[in-house]
Formats: C-alpha cells, structure tokens, sequence
C-alpha cells in the first residue's frame, strides 16, 4: 500500500515479548521482559537505523498493539510491525484500530496479517474453524478491511463474515492504510498472499527452498495481474570470527535437554501449520546436522515455534548470505537474537555497514568512535585499526 519498492535493504529487529536471555529452554540467564526492557530495545533500534520492529502475537506474549502504543511516543522513525488476526478481530475493529495507531505513530504502523496455526491455542481463544476455513476467514476479512482503510463503506456477506454499512470515520494517516505484510507456506495461504498483501513473507528455509515459495507466490500474483515484495525472517548469531559464532551457537542450547526438546516436538506436532512442519523437519528434533545449509543453523527451532533457523558466521559471511537471499527477490529482513538487546547493538555495528540498507542510503550515522568515545590526548578522533602485514611495525 504505502510503501515503495528500491533496490535498498529494510531491516527490522525483533521485540521479544515472550520473553529474553541468554540460553534457549532454561529460566537460567532470563531476564525480565517488561515496559523499561523493551524501551531500551525500541529505542536502540530506532538510533541503530533499524526500518522496524516486529511484535509476536499469541497467548505467550504480551498484546502487541498495546506494547506498539507504549513505545511509539518514545521512538522517531522505527515502524511497528503489529498483527491483526482474522477470526479473533472483527475487520471493522481491526480497521479502526489500524487507523488509530497509524495515526498516532505518525503513519509508522506496518500490518502482520497472522491466521494461526495451533489448534489448541485457537479453540482457547473461541476459534472451531479447520486449516481450509480459517483461510477463507482472513480471505473474507482481508475483503472488508481493506476497502474500510481505503475510505470505501462497506457492505459484505461473505461465507463467515457479514457487514453492513462499515465505514472509518478517522482515516489513517498512511494513505490507504498501512503495507500488509503475510505468511504461511500451504496452498490456501499462498492464495491469500497471491490476491491481498502487499508483502509475503517466508520463514528461514534454505535458499533453495526459499526460492522455490518465492517463484511459486510470484507466479500466483502475477495470474492476478499483482507484484508483491518479499520479506524472510531469521535469528542471527554473528561474531568477528566464524569460530567464536559458532561456539556462541553451541552455548545458546547449552542448557536445552532433551526432555524439552520432546515437549516442544509434541507442541509443534498438534498444528496445523505448514510451515511450523517444514521448520521442524529442518532439525527433526535432533542436535546432529543443525548446519542445514552454508552459516543456516536450525538449533533454534529445537525449542522455539516459529522462526526456527539463524544465520551463523563472521560479519563477511551473515552479509553474504543476506546477499544471496536477497538475490532472489528478498527486500526486507526481519531479525532476533539472544538477547535482543545486546544482539541489536551487534548486528548493528558487524553487518549492516557491508549491506545496502535503506537507513544507510538516506542517512549516514555519525558518532564518536573508540572505547568510550574518548577523544584521543583530547586532539584528535581514533580511527579504525589498520591491518598491517607480518613483520610490519605499527
């Protein structure tokens, strides 16, 4: 809707309100997640030049559009990633509540259309509907929120969802409503993504698997006459070296046993979703073989549902992995690590300077460099380390 389409990379963080630390599957190295922790990660993800944060919805976290209204009045340019969920919010209050926050964020609000894909967690939340229904829901959903935010009244009858006379009287501040962004990796999925979103989204597959979903969703939207962006969503684990990224790999899941991993196994198996099944059959449960392809580490989704790989390696090789990903087709990269604080800071100094962002090609960072910002004998700046050949003196 509102966005355009560049050359430049937009790159998102993560608010992690299910929680943060520095072990996988452990209360130990935890910390509390609460309104001044997520500032402190709203925040320097706004300094850093991040494009967004993405917030998780679900029983397990805190209500992203509150959270979002929280941290909006504190933050500058950082868009707000927020889902709407079909079937649990009537359109015409989504849309209200899309154009409010739009509004009050300064047009930063960015749209997750999310459908669900646990069962259990559904029918606690007063949804009966099967994988194909729930489909047709965000299908007939997306038909009347859509129209509302673009200022047409509505009148819809649709196999689940009726409305009559359904209008915005506050319109939002982004023309047209917020970008809407969407993903899931089933056939009546790629449909919705063919037909009504504005970006599709994929979880960290192997490139050749990723391109394959990309070719298929282009295509879909193409016999639609409609082009789409993409966007993929990954965890990173980047260091000066490959071998200190990978031992910090190893000690994420350090204390993860093996009666945990069971259990999230048994948790992903009762979805319904597709792409939960094909991000667990990346590690099938099992330490061995995590590298599933060059610097792609499926340790994550051992024990977390959802996005299940990282990017592992040297500043030079994450970089060059987003390249190739981005050689397909992908524009937008939304990233997580543990914890999200420091991790935001680290990613942010290593890779973004090697990649093409939108940050970086409207506006340069200027900042005071070296160990605390010191000015050297109070003269002059430090400057980056050279390299020096052996035996060359300093």
């Amino acid at each position: 809707m509102s966005e355009t389409a560049n050359d430049s990379l937009k790159i998102f963080w993560f608010l992690p309100t299910h929680g943060d630390g520095r072990y996988l599957g452990t209360s130990r190295g935890g910390r509390p997640v609460d309104l001044a922790y997520l500032q402190q990660i709203a925040l320097a993800a706004d300094n850093l030049g991040y494009h967004g944060v993405l917030i998780p919805t679900g029983k397990s976290c805190e209500d992203a559009w509150l959270v979002a209204a929280a941290l909006a009045p504190l933050t500058r340019q950082l868009r707000f990633l927020v889902a709407v969920r079909p079937g649990l919010q009537p359109p015409s209050l989504a849309a209200r509540m899309t154009a409010t926050l739009d509004r009050l964020s300064g047009g930063r609000l960015i749209i997750n259309v999310v459908t669900g894909g646990d069962p259990v967690e559904n029918k606690g939340d007063g949804i009966y509907l099967d994988h194909h229904q729930r489909y047709q829901v965000t299908r007939e959903f997306l038909a009347v929120y859509s129209r509302l935010l673009r200022g047409e009244k509505v009148d819809f009858s649709g196999e689940h969802l009726r409305v009559e006379g359904a209008e915005l009287l506050y319109p939002p501040e982004q023309p047209g409503g917020p970008a809407l962004y969407f993903g899931g990796s089933s056939d009546p999925a790629l449909e919705v993504a063919a037909e009504s979103v504005d970006t599709y989204l994929t979880w960290g597959e192997p490139p050749a698997q990723v391109a394959e979903k990309i070719q298929d969703v282009r295509a879909r939207a193409a016999a639609r006459g409609r082009q789409l962006e993409f966007g993929i969503r990954l965890h990173v684990i980047v260091r000066e070296t490959e071998e200190e990224a990978r031992a910090a790999a190893d000690d994420l899941i350090s204390r993860l046993d093996d009666d945990t991993i069971a259990a999230a196994r048994k948790v992903f198996a009762r979805m319904d979703s597709t792409g939960q099944a094909r991000m667990s059959a990346l590690n099938n449960g099992s330490r061995d073989n995590l590298y599933i392809a060059p610097h792609l580490w499926a340790g994550v989704g051992l024990a977390r549902g959802g996005a299940g790989t990282a990017l592992v390696g040297d500043p030079q090789q994450v970089a060059g992995r987003i390249r190739e990903y981005q050689a397909l087709g992908i524009t937008k990269f939304i990233f997580s690590g543990y914890p999200h604080l420091e991790e935001a800071h680290r990613f942010a100094e290593l890779v973004m300077p090697l990649l093409k962002t939108e940050q970086a090609a409207s506006k340069p960072r200027q900042f005071n460099t070296g160990p605390f910002g010191e000015i050297i004998g109070g003269e002059h700046r430090p400057g980056e380390a050279k390299s020096h050949s052996p035996g060359t003196p300093d």
